[in-house]
């Protein structure tokens, strides 16, 4: 019985030595804004796209920021949109939106801490600094 043992905990061992740092489960912080994130690049892709649908310029647009409150208008109005609904790209975005939405409703409503109310820094994403080389 002595070598199970043994080989149970060098096998758990080397297990735990091989796993990622990041094998830690996501929190409900990391789970929205990484799915923030996502939409958003998936929106922009989809803006400058040039086989999908011309009803795609007529989108809301869709710059999420999880720290801003008028975020979940900004998910509902995307949702509700009646446009589109030809566009399999848009139906994928869509879903992820009404994903995201619920989970900020739902799972993470008491995890999460809205820093601002402005609605109009949604409407123009803010660039990323130029790196000077």
């Amino acid at each position: 019985k002595l070598p199970t043992t043994k080989m149970l905990l060098l096998l758990t061992a080397l297990l735990s030595a091989a796993l990622p740092a990041s094998a830690a489960p996501p929190t409900c912080y990391s789970r929205v804004l990484s799915l923030s994130k996502e939409i958003t690049e998936s929106f922009k892709d989809l803006q400058t796209s040039k086989t999908v649908d011309s009803c795609v310029e007529t989108l809301p647009r869709l710059y999420l920021d999880i720290h801003n409150y008028c975020v979940l208008a900004k998910l509902r109005d995307f949702v509700a949109y009646p446009g589109c609904d030809r566009v399999v790209e848009v139906n994928e975005l869509k879903e992820k939106a009404r994903s995201l939405y619920t989970i900020l409703i739902s799972y993470c409503r008491r995890d999460l801490v809205f820093l601002t109310d402005d609605c109009n820094a949604l409407e123009i994403p803010i660039s990323p600094p130029i790196e000077h080389s």
